[in-house]
């Protein structure tokens, strides 16, 4: 069931709300820089050489570590997104307001911006974008992108949102970057493995080069929203409350 509130001004111009916002610029940034960083340090060190086996592990790696990093430090804050699919799966699960998660966005793609810049700044490199790999049409990107980043929106849900986590909770920010290098893994050859509307926005905006780059909205979100619908609406919504009476031996 569809729990998607439009939040209030007052709430969402809060300085908590305000201090949540700074929390996603900065974790997003940090996490961005590395990813694409490791893209970056694998070009020059192998000469601008077609990515192989070892190559595809470590900018998994890279993006799996930064990302249970920034995870990590944003989550007593804003809840540690770093990505407009996963806010906009938590609103669709209630877990957000839609005008606060609009600022989240804000915030999410200012930081995969400035990352970039500071990239380009200090390397003088061009900054690599997001792609399908020769043989993959647009269809297939999106499927790819919409499946992966269920995945990653479910595995959000599961340790860090759902009420009944228990020790799920601690591991949470292990779990959501294991995920994504995982499907790093998976989809990288094919789709980029971008899972992440800001990761591909931020480095196609310093670029100059959004070809394709609604691929990166499309797909994320569609994945983001129904990992919402499914583990937000059935799961979480399916719980009852136990009564104030109930005994356990």
């Amino acid at each position: 069931m569809v729990k998607i509130a439009f939040g209030s001004f007052d709430d969402s111009f809060s300085v908590t709300s305000i201090k949540a916002y700074l929390a996603e610029f900065h974790a997003t940034l940090i996490f961005v820089f590395a990813g694409v960083g490791s893209a970056i340090a694998y070009n020059e060190v192998t000469k601008d050489a077609a990515l192989d086996p070892a190559g595809l592990v470590a900018v998994a790696l890279a993006h799996a570590f930064a990302l249970f990093v920034g995870v990590s430090i944003a989550a007593n804050i804003s809840g540690g997104h770093l990505n407009p699919a996963v806010t906009f799966g938590l609103a669709i699960g209630g877990n957000i307001t839609i005008l606060t998660g609009l600022f989240y966005w804000i915030a999410q793609l200012l930081g995969s911006i400035v990352a970039s810049l500071l990239l380009s700044f200090v390397t003088s490199k061009s900054i690599p974008t997001h792609a399908v790999a020769p043989g993959v049409n647009a269809l297939g990107g999106v499927v790819f992108e919409i499946i992966i980043t269920f995945g990653l929106v479910y595995t959000v849900y599961a340790t860090a949102v759902d009420p009944k986590k228990g020790s799920l909770g601690t591991i949470a920010p292990i779990a959501i970057g294991f995920v994504v290098g995982a499907n790093i893994l998976a989809a990288g050859p094919f789709s980029g493995g971008s899972m992440n509307p800001a990761r591909s926005f931020g480095p196609a905006v310093v670029s100059g080069n959004f070809a394709e780059n609604w691929i990166y909205w499309v797909g994320p979100l569609i994945g983001g929203g129904l990992a919402g619908l499914i583990y937000g609406g059935i799961f979480i919504g399916s719980y009852a409350a136990v009564p104030a009476t109930e005994t356990y031996p």
